[in-house]
């Protein structure tokens, strides 16, 4: 696939940083979808996660210079290979992508846009499937994220520990200039490496909500993050894990503003 031709003056380089995982059944319509909207200086760094299946053999079938694939020797899941996508990335814009979801004409422009003025952005999501919006954990139709909420960072936060800000790293994308506070993962973040994004952002004081829809999201038995309610104990696990993830934060930042 070409680069596309813009009509509009070239925005700044970007880097599509994406982790795939035994995702052979989709991940060839996905990454068509992402190079139909990059530029020439684009990248799309695809890190794979010691596949079973033939995910690595469909993406290396993609003739095109812009994808560039790094093959991980062992699984290490996916968020230490989100981790390893985003160092890989040379650009100073970075969007995060699943392996198994379509983006929409127009996400690349929009967010990029949206990253002129602030260190991360969030967008919302339909289902692939039916058009239809997000549900949220409760059952409440067209849940999604409200552009006036952008500033409200401390109230953001509160969202994201009961579980009611629809952050999801595949709507999401990041300046480089915030990866000194996201970077390293923590070792006890075993998963929701989008919430910590998202606590990222809004402890950073700096996080723009899109109300465009940024993906169609693909619902499937290996979905990483749950269409459903978990069970208690799992919930309060992810609750202590979120507020492990926000003291973490806080720390860095002080020992960023002291330096």
């Amino acid at each position: 696939m070409s680069p596309r031709e813009r009509d509009t003056p070239a925005r700044p380089p970007v880097s599509v940083a994406m982790a795939t995982y035994n995702g052979s059944a989709y991940v060839a319509e996905q990454v068509g979808s992402v190079l139909a909207q990059l530029d020439v200086d684009d990248e799309l760094v695809v890190v794979d996660d010691a596949s079973r299946d033939d995910t690595v053999s469909v993406l290396r079938s993609i003739a095109d210079d812009r994808l560039r694939l790094v093959e991980s020797p062992v699984n290490r899941g996916y968020v230490a290979t989100f981790e390893a996508a985003l160092r890989a990335c040379r650009h100073d814009l970075l969007l995060l992508a699943d392996q198994d979801d379509v983006w929409p004409e127009g996400r690349v422009d929009a967010m990029t846009a949206a990253l002129a003025r602030t260190e991360v952005v969030a967008g919302n999501l339909l289902l692939l499937d039916s058009g239809r919006p997000l549900s949220s954990p409760f059952g409440a139709e067209g849940w999604a994220l409200r552009a006036e909420d952008s500033t409200h960072h401390a109230r953001n936060v509160g969202g994201v520990l009961a579980g009611m800000r629809p952050y999801y790293g595949c709507a999401m994308g990041l300046r480089r200039s915030s990866l000194d506070t996201a970077l390293p993962f923590p070792p006890f973040l075993v998963e929701s490496h989008d919430l910590w994004l998202a606590l990222v952002g809004n402890l950073r004081g700096s996080m723009t909500h899109l109300e465009d829809v940024v993906v169609l999201r693909r619902e499937h038995d290996s979905n990483e993050t749950p269409n459903r309610p978990r069970g208690v104990v799992p919930a309060l696990r992810s609750r202590l894990m979120l507020v492990r993830s926000i003291l973490v934060i806080v720390a860095r930042r002080g020992r960023q503003r002291v330096r």
